[in-house]
């Protein structure tokens, strides 16, 4: 049987990206969400090749998380997550300083049946209204396999600073938090893989991947309404900064994976200069073990 097709449609403001007849990703590139949320793209609904649910939107413990999406909390005092700031002095307080992310356009939207290729231009603007990053970013849907029931996602990005002078980037942790070094491309996975399973690279898993520099990382979590379950694999890939992408990851209160390129390290950017990041995703259609992990870390590594 041939594998089903790869297409992308345009639904005005987000593209909506297919595998045979079942819509596996919504990029929605136009959000309509408050300043409170600093609005940005984010991928939501995604779905496995047979369906079932792979991200949440807008929880509400966090509204401000929305599938998968390039954010910042800590970057030179603004916020792209959106929601309160952290300091070490006073917590999570809010602030005026909420940016958001604006989609420019598309420079690139095709597809010819085994792949989808999106690429757009993007520009992170602050709360006073001024542009800090021009953003080129490109993101690949490849990789279908029906009988093994997994998709790909490749996501790079280059962050070029426009801002007239140095961009500090650091994450809560950076800022005075333990543990909370969230920065980048994030994922929050669906309500009810909380408690789930985190496997990572080199025979480690469970919490010791906080913090942990590996190769991928994986989470794998069971539905509500549908029986069985599914597996996020996310393969940290490259990044240009200085420090090293390490391990944000938590199964409760809720499911989340992002490889944080500042989990516990500032980095600078000079104005001019760019920062690079490749990641690459990987949604399974079951709930995988620690063998298959193995060999789908190693078929999928960057």
């Amino acid at each position: 049987m041939p594998e089903p097709t790869l297409s992308v449609r345009d639904a005005d403001t987000s593209l909506i990206v297919t595998a045979g007849d079942v819509p596996i990703a919504h990029y929605v590139h136009r959000p309509d969400a408050p300043g409170a949320e600093a609005p940005k793209p984010y991928l939501h609904p995604i779905r496995s090749l047979t369906g079932a649910p792979m991200s949440v939107y807008r929880p509400w413990d966090h509204p401000w998380h929305k599938g998968l999406q390039m954010t910042w909390a800590h970057l030179s005092g603004q916020n792209f997550w959106g929601g309160p700031s952290f300091s070490a002095e006073s917590g999570y307080q809010w602030q005026n300083n909420l940016g958001h992310i604006d989609h420019v356009d598309f420079t690139e939207v095709s597809g010819d049946g085994r792949r989808v290729t999106v690429e757009e231009t993007l520009h992170w603007v602050t709360a006073a209204d001024e542009r800090w990053i021009a953003e080129r970013r490109r993101q690949v849907f490849h990789g279908v396999d029906a009988a093994r029931g997994i998709w790909a996602l490749d996501f790079t990005t280059r962050l070029r600073n426009v801002r007239g002078a140095a961009l500090e980037f650091g994450s809560p942790t950076t800022h005075g938090r333990p543990a909370a070094g969230y920065a980048g491309f994030f994922w929050r996975g669906p309500r009810s893989w909380t408690q789930g399973t985190i496997i990572g690279a080199g025979g480690r898993g469970g919490e010791e991947m906080m913090g942990a520099e590996a190769a991928w990382l994986a989470l794998a979590g069971r539905h509500d309404e549908i029986d069985g379950g599914g597996t996020v694999l996310a393969v940290a890939g490259r990044s240009s900064a200085p420090v090293p992408i390490k391990w944000f990851v938590r199964r409760e209160p809720f499911a989340v994976i992002s490889p944080s390129p500042a989990f516990d390290e500032e980095f600078t950017l000079a104005d001019g200069e760019v920062l690079e990041l490749a990641h690459r995703y990987v949604f399974i259609d079951r709930l995988c073990e620690r063998a298959e992990l193995d060999d789908l870390g190693a078929e999928f590594a960057l």
